[in-house]
């Protein structure tokens, strides 16, 4: 789901940018976040919770919450919702098992 048009916005979708989300290759576009283009990609898990670990979604987008950590290049629970994407980021789970 990609909000193509907007009264006030305007979002400029031209440049790709190429990234991997657990080894997977992904597209997303200049100025999105990196869980705005993995929601674009398909991607509804982002975390399991602690205690019961039920799956967890992109919740508030503000950087508030924490469900969206992962590790991006290598360094360990970055707010996905607050980091913009980056051409050739690695970005990985910070799941057990990986899953999405």
């Amino acid at each position: 789901m990609r909000i193509k048009e907007h009264p006030i916005l305007n979002f400029n979708h031209q440049k790709e940018i190429h990234f991997t989300y657990n080894g997977r290759a992904m597209i997303g576009y200049e100025g999105d976040t990196i869980a705005a283009a993995l929601y674009d990609n398909g991607i509804r898990h982002f975390s399991d919770s602690v205690l019961h670990k039920r799956p967890r979604g992109l919740y508030c987008a503000i950087g508030n919450c924490g469900s969206c950590y992962m590790q991006v290049n290598g360094n360990d629970n970055v707010k996905t919702c607050m980091t913009l994407l980056e051409e050739n980021m690695e970005v990985i789970s910070e799941m057990s098992e990986n899953d999405d």
